[in-house]
C-alpha cells in the first residue's frame, strides 16, 4: 500500500526549499524519516537538477537507506515557481515526493506514475482546486494507495 501526502500553496525561497517542503510532507505520512528532506537535497547537490523530468515538475528522491520507511507519494503545488537550474523545464512550480524502503517495493508504483504522468496527471494536479483534492488526484493515479 502506497502512502499518499499532499501539501498546497507552499512558499519556497528557493529550489532547496522547495525539495526539503516536499520530501517533509512524506516525513509527516510517515513514509519517510526524519532526514529524508536533507537526502533529497543531496541528491540535486551532487546530481544537479536531473529530477525536473518535465516543465515544471520535478520528482523529489533519495535512496531507500535514506530513510524510506514505506513506499510513498507526495504532491506539493508551491504557491510561486523556483529555480533549479534546468536548461529546458524551469522554474518549477509542481513536485512529486517519492520515497520506498528497498530498492524493490517500488516499481509498479513509479510505473503507474509514469504512466498517470503521461496521461496529464501533472495538468490535472496543476488544476485541482485545494490540497485534498490534490490528494484525491494523486491517489487515483497510484491505483494501490
Amino acid at each position: 500500500m502506497t502512502v499518499i501526502a499532499a501539501n498546497d500553496d507552499v512558499a519556497a525561497r528557493d529550489w532547496r526549499e522547495a525539495v526539503r517542503e516536499a520530501a517533509a510532507a512524506l516525513v509527516a505520512a510517515g513514509a519517510a524519516g526524519e532526514g529524508y528532506p536533507a537526502a533529497c537535497e543531496r541528491v540535486v547537490e551532487e546530481n544537479g537538477p536531473y529530477i525536473v523530468l518535465t516543465k515544471g515538475l520535478a520528482l523529489v528522491h533519495a535512496r531507500p537507506e535514506d530513510g524510506g520507511l514505506a513506499v510513498g507519494v507526495g504532491v506539493t503545488r508551491l504557491a510561486a515557481p523556483v529555480e533549479f537550474g534546468h536548461p529546458d523545464n524551469d522554474p518549477v512550480d509542481l513536485l512529486l515526493a517519492f520515497c520506498t524502503p528497498d530498492p524493490d517495493a517500488h516499481v509498479g508504483t513509479l510505473a503507474a506514475l509514469a504512466r498517470s504522468l503521461s496521461g496529464g496527471l501533472a495538468g490535472r494536479l496543476r488544476a485541482a482546486p485545494g490540497r485534498e483534492d490534490l490528494a484525491r488526484a494523486l491517489k487515483e493515479a497510484v491505483p494501490d494507495a
